[in-house]
């Protein structure tokens, strides 16, 4: 189990470098290869909403998507 003190600190990181972690920790884990690839696109598609590369959807848009 994580401890708290690890969590907050890692919280408390600047968002490029919880995205670093985030992919390193991701790509520690072994997966087969084609999971490999959409856990990539995945987080690629996650860096660009959150370094504001692309506009994420509102939750209206996206439930409008869903319909």
């Amino acid at each position: 189990m994580i401890s708290e003190d690890v969590s907050r600190t890692v919280l408390e990181l600047p968002v490029e470098d919880r995205l670093e972690l985030a992919r390193r920790l991701v790509e520690s884990v072994v997966w087969p290869a084609a999971l490999n690839e959409a856990v990539a696109e995945g987080i690629r598609r996650i860096e660009d909403v959150a370094t504001g590369r692309i506009q994420a959807m509102t939750e209206d848009q996206f439930r409008a998507a869903l319909r």
